[in-house]
């Protein structure tokens, strides 16, 4: 069976993210694209169908898989009318601006009998499948810290909708989104959460830095993102009862996509050996420190999982459930911040 796929707008997200890795997935094809821009859409896929709205492209009966790359606003609209005409439906992070829309999505989703995911690729960075690696060996020990980092040096504003006051703006739903999914997918969610969320850059219009603090019983979960940070520090620092893991860098893949490679391609995915991660741990009473090889990241295991799930029934790669929890701990964070305190988070929010 090939999943012909449709893409719903086509910037940075499609172009880069997705059409690329769609086009080397076994058993898909990129088959229709929803664009303003046909120039730009036939420059780069001569023979894929373009069309000027998305139920234009509904109407196509040959779209058994939509994706939802469009500005964050329009996710919840578009994945409904995808998923109401009967097609499966991926939808870039964050999955939608607040934790209704996505419960409502997902009971559509079960009741018309449809798949329904949500693109949180960074599940597949080369450092963070390190890094579930790593804890799965329990050299760490006990795990009392947690700390990832997104930060940027972007002291100039951009004319961007990302940038502009609108609702599901700004870096907490942005790179936040990136970080918690990360978080919630090791260690689930949290009891309680602290967050300082702030516009740091002159003439800002919506948040650019996050600092949160998720409490679990034993440990902290530290996750960072500025966009005034020249000189970087780690990416990901864990500290345990047995021993310490820095790891310093970005997963190359999106870089790597932006010059044009694709999975497969030699050195897909893969660290620069100066950036592998450095494990300071405790073995029979005695001190040792090693490198860490860093695993190969792969995006194109997220379209793998959809390929499966389409096609015999497996889960989706990201259930739609993780990706609303998401939604609610970035809830939880405005309402911190609004509020100046720690919100203890019901113990069965991760179970609705």
């Amino acid at each position: 069976m090939t999943i012909n796929v449709g893409l719903v707008g086509y910037g940075l997200s499609a172009s880069v993210f997705h059409g690329p890795i769609i086009q080397r997935i076994e058993g898909m094809r990129l088959k229709a694209i929803v664009s303003s821009n046909a120039e730009k859409v036939n420059r780069d896929y001569p023979d894929v169908e373009v069309f000027d709205d998305v139920d234009s492209m509904l109407l196509r009966g040959e779209i058994d898989l939509v994706v939802i790359c469009t500005p964050n606003t329009t996710h919840y609209e578009f994945a409904k009318k995808a998923i109401l005409a009967g097609k499966h439906v991926v939808v870039e992070k964050p999955f939608t601006v607040d934790a209704s829309e996505a419960e409502e999505l997902i009971s559509l989703a079960k009741a018309q009998g449809v798949n329904l995911s949500v693109y949180q690729n960074r599940r597949w960075d080369n450092d963070f499948l390190t890094i579930k690696a790593l804890l799965e060996t329990g050299m760490l020990g006990k795990l009392s810290t947690y700390e990832a980092h997104f930060d940027r040096f972007r002291p100039v504003i951009r004319d961007r909708w990302r940038e502009k006051n609108l609702p599901g703006s700004g870096i907490l739903y942005d790179l936040g989104s990136h970080l918690i999914d990360q978080a919630l997918n090791l260690f689930g969610m949290p009891q309680t959460l602290w967050a300082d969320i702030r516009s740091e850059r002159d003439g800002g219009q919506t948040d650019d830095y996050f600092h949160l603090i998720l409490g679990y019983p034993n440990l902290r979960v530290i996750l960072h993102s500025g966009s005034l940070v020249k000189l970087a520090g780690p990416r990901f620092v864990l500290h345990g009862d047995r021993g310490s893991f820095v790891k310093y860098g970005l997963d190359p893949q999106e870089d790597q996509l932006k010059l044009g490679m694709h999975p497969g391609d030699s050195g897909w995915g893969e660290d620069r050996p100066e950036l592998y991660g450095k494990l300071s741990t405790v073995v029979g009473g005695l001190s040792m420190e090693a490198i860490i090889s860093t695993i190969p990241g792969s995006y194109e295991a997220f379209y793998q999982g959809m390929a499966a799930a389409i096609q015999s029934g497996a889960p989706v790669p990201v259930q739609a459930e993780q990706a609303r929890d998401t939604i609610r701990i970035i809830e939880y964070a405005l309402q911190s911040h609004r509020e100046q305190r720690t919100i203890q988070i019901p113990s069965q929010e991760g179970a609705k």
